[in-house]
């Protein structure tokens, strides 16, 4: 069971779920002795508000916890979330109307994580969840556990975490399920048909690497997970500015996704086939780093002009796509920070994504509502491709008037895959700037819960 659960249900406080039209009538039933305190303290019943009521064996009787009223439209599912960076160390359970009581235990055990790798004395979880009775402990567990992966993936600095650190979690993670991995890195890179992968990580001394794990029944339908592992993006010779680079080792947040999405397929034993594909790299800069105006080969045989060093997760995911869509899968679904515009289209907490198949399509919102992990669609929209044309190649991987950014990196993408029977691209940000309810500042693999939501209502245990 995951730290921040326990089964000591006797030595737990109760959090009652509260509003503004019911909390008198909690107080006078559960602690009436502490009527006066409550109203003292200000506490109305207002969503996200608490109080903490003192007794007189231990510090803290119980806890008013604010929610919205039951019939409210817009109640958030992962409010309980809050209570972990509030609540005092202890063990405490929940009481009353919490919405989905899978996501409140969910959202309280995911905001108890802390990326605590670098402090001399981490503080560890400090406060406990006793989980309802009609909650699943081992599916919260090891949900949670994935996403906490994918966290610390994307929290860890650049000088800890390169494409070859990147590898470790992978072969770890195939060690403990079982899986096949093998990775193909350097100058094997172009003998074995990766240039693009190769032309942005040659810059650095950290070699760039394919990283190809498969998992699974060959029987079962096959599913494939691309993700873009930038372990840091300096932008190339098209360098970024400071305040635009210091986020940077975000860019592997794709990878981060992936890699947690395909922990939760294997530890619940999906009836798939998983293909779990990552291109690995540092987009660096020296005298061998590619060059604006390159013209770069790719496996799948499209010459690409280079307008710009720093898109360059679209090149490198044009190969590793080509390579998942070689083998005709049911289903490619790749994670990317790809663009900057989606997030300005969108803004952080809501990725978009992109795919021309309306029911996965379908699929993909009503996964993400289910399991409060949100995603929008957004178009594919042909005529913008116009955009990408190259003069000396046959495409080129950005487009030179600036609109639609992250449109037209998608469209880009759909140029490398051909055979497989579905395919959605996600344009993630993998970043929370500011904490929320469940989310605590830093790295989030966004997605990844959708995607095992998805996956195993399509196909099953």
């Amino acid at each position: 069971m995951h730290a921040a659960l326990s089964a000591a249900y006797d030595s737990s406080v109760p959090i009652y779920a509260v509003h503004a039209d019911n909390w008198r009538a909690v107080v006078s039933d559960v602690a009436p002795e502490a009527s006066e305190f409550v109203k003292a303290s200000g506490f109305d019943g207002e969503a996200g508000a608490h109080v903490l009521i003192p007794g007189l064996a231990a510090p803290v009787k119980a806890v008013l916890f604010g929610v919205e009223k039951p019939k409210a439209t817009d109640r958030d599912p992962f409010l309980a979330g809050k209570l972990a960076s509030v609540l005092p160390a202890g063990i405490y359970r929940l009481e009353g109307d919490f919405g989905d009581a899978t996501l409140a235990t969910l959202a309280f055990v995911l905001g108890t994580y802390r990326y605590e790798r670098y402090k001399a004395k981490p503080k560890g979880v400090t406060t406990k969840l006793v989980p309802p009775a009609n909650v699943d402990a081992n599916r919260v567990s090891l949900m949670a556990e994935a996403i906490a992966e994918g966290r610390d993936l994307i929290n860890t600095p650049a000088n800890d975490l390169g494409p070859q650190e990147i590898e470790f979690a992978i072969r770890s993670l195939a060690d403990q399920f079982g899986a096949k991995i093998h990775s193909i890195v350097g100058d094997d890179l172009l003998t074995q048909n990766y240039p693009m992968v190769h032309a942005v990580g040659r810059a650095s001394p950290r070699a760039p690497r394919i990283i190809d794990m498969v998992w699974g029944d060959e029987k079962h339908p096959k599913i494939t997970l691309v993700g873009k592992g930038v372990a840091f993006d300096t932008g190339g010779l098209n360098i970024k500015p400071d305040n635009s680079m210091l986020l940077m080792k975000k860019d592997m947040g794709g990878a981060a996704v992936a890699i947690a999405a395909a922990r939760m397929v294997m530890a619940f034993g999906l009836k798939i086939r998983l293909r779990l594909i990552v291109a690995a790299v540092e987009n660096s800069i020296s005298g061998s780093a590619f060059r604006p105006g390159d013209v770069l080969a790719s496996r799948k045989g499209i010459s690409v002009e280079i307008g710009n060093t720093d898109a360059e997760g679209r090149l490198i995911l044009g190969d590793a796509l080509a390579l998942a869509d070689e083998e005709t899968p049911d289903l490619i679904l790749d994670f990317a920070t790809l663009t900057g515009a989606a997030r300005v289209a969108l803004g952080p907490d809501l990725p978009p994504f992109y795919t021309d198949d309306d029911a996965l399509a379908r699929d993909i919102a009503h996964a993400g509502e289910r399991v409060n992990d949100p995603v929008w669609r957004m178009p594919l929209w042909k005529p913008y491709a116009k955009g990408l044309q190259s003069k000396i190649a046959d495409i080129n991987h950005i487009t030179s008037g600036g609109f639609a950014g992250s449109v037209t990196a998608a469209l880009f993408l759909q140029r490398f895959v051909e055979k497989a029977k579905a395919w959605a691209h996600f344009d993630v940000f993998c970043w929370v700037p500011a904490a929320k309810n469940g989310r605590p500042e830093g790295g989030d693999p966004q997605a990844a819960r959708l995607v095992f939501e998805l996956l195993e209502k399509r196909y099953g245990r």
